[in-house]
């Protein structure tokens, strides 16, 4: 998933007494929504693109109408940092209906897109109903990196064309990547290339199957020495990394399955209106099409938090979760077992440990 871990809205721009208010409370404040699985795109990375005209997709998918029902009870429930993403969502030919209304209903918006679908009459749109940020994803900086990520000719230059409309009109906007063996050459010019142009950049180095089951994603995977070498070539990274070990440092003391606070404050819906904790985790859903938001939030999803693990959930009680991007739902995609540790995520857990070891003796 592209950077499922690293949340676009950051509760550090609210008051901590009104945090700990919402947490305490249990308040859906922050909701993510997939409108869509498909994609104009074919990257080989993806964890679930699928054809733009994917019949079977199509008919799935919530019609307009019943995004709209889903945006009014979240609303309702008191969800106001909303992030739309895909898929693509611009493939959707109802996609700035559904903007508009969400915007209606007042939820600050973060839009994930690739760009290649932006024209001057989408941007003129955005431009005048401003989103909190429009984040797109840049695979290379090179023509030949860039689609030898996404598989489609010409991407390249419709997604700097893309970047280049919403610059003009003053809309923020930030760039981020997926580094990959495919792009790994040019991430750092990636980054000098978003910096120049004055917008926060960002990169997720781990990469997780697809939701069909897929392993194809990870046969791009950086090698977990090469996932923590860029994690401490990275100034601002490495600081965070280091923050978060000296706060959280040891295993949680819940037996619960889930100890990450996902599904406290967080939700996550899918184009066909399943209803899980987070975007990794989706083995365990509420269908809301056969019920209300309400009776999946404050029913299904405390009954999916408060899971046991049925065997000696090593996870638990290891030292080094705080520095690791193990959980349920990505131990489900990668082995079908939820209590299954991630040999990939623990190595790269142990190097981290390690560098920061060395650095802070």
């Amino acid at each position: 998933m592209e950077c499922p871990n690293i949340s676009t809205i950051s509760y550090s721009q609210f008051d901590e007494r009104l945090h700990k208010q919402v947490i305490a409370k249990r308040i859906p404040i922050n909701g993510s929504f997939e409108l869509t699985f498909r994609c104009n795109l074919h990257c080989a990375h993806c964890y679930c693109n699928l054809p733009v005209n994917d019949q079977d997709a199509l008919k799935k998918e919530l019609s307009t109408e019943e995004v709209f029902h889903v945006f009014d009870q979240t609303a309702d429930a008191g969800c106001l940092w909303l992030l739309i993403t895909g898929g693509e969502p611009l493939v959707r030919e109802d996609f700035l209906e559904i903007y508009t209304y969400a915007k209606k209903k007042g939820f600050i918006i973060s839009l994930f897109t690739n760009g290649t679908l932006i024209t001057p009459k989408i941007a003129d749109y955005l431009a005048e109903w401003q989103p909190f940020v429009v984040e797109i994803t840049l695979y290379g900086i090179t023509k030949e990196t860039y689609e030898g990520v996404t598989g489609a000719s010409g991407s390249f230059e419709r997604c700097k064309r893309g970047i280049d409309l919403l610059l003009e009109r003053k809309i923020p906007i930030g760039l981020k990547t997926m580094a990959m063996t495919l792009n790994r050459d040019e991430l750092w010019q990636i980054k000098e290339y978003a910096e120049g142009l004055g917008v926060k950049f960002r990169f997720d180095p781990e990469l997780n199957p697809r939701l069909d089951g897929s392993k194809t994603p990870c046969n791009f995977r950086l090698s977990p020495e090469e996932v923590v070498k860029l994690d401490f070539a990275d100034e601002k990274r490495a600081k965070e990394l280091r923050e978060f070990r000296e706060k959280f440092t040891g295993p949680s003391q819940s037996d619960n399955l889930y100890v990450c606070g996902a599904g406290i404050s967080t939700f996550h819906i899918d184009p066909y209106g399943q209803m899980s904790v987070c975007e990794m985790s989706r083995f365990q859903n509420y269908d809301l099409r056969r019920g209300s938001f309400e009776e999946g939030w404050c029913q299904s999803i405390p009954e999916f938090l408060t899971r046991k693990a049925k065997n000696d959930y090593q996870c638990s009680h290891c030292d080094l979760i705080d520095l690791c991007s193990q959980c349920p739902g990505w131990s489900w995609l990668e082995a079908g077992n939820a209590e299954a540790p991630v040999e990939y995520l623990c190595r790269i857990a142990h190097l981290r440990a390690e560098t920061l070891a060395q650095r802070n003796p």
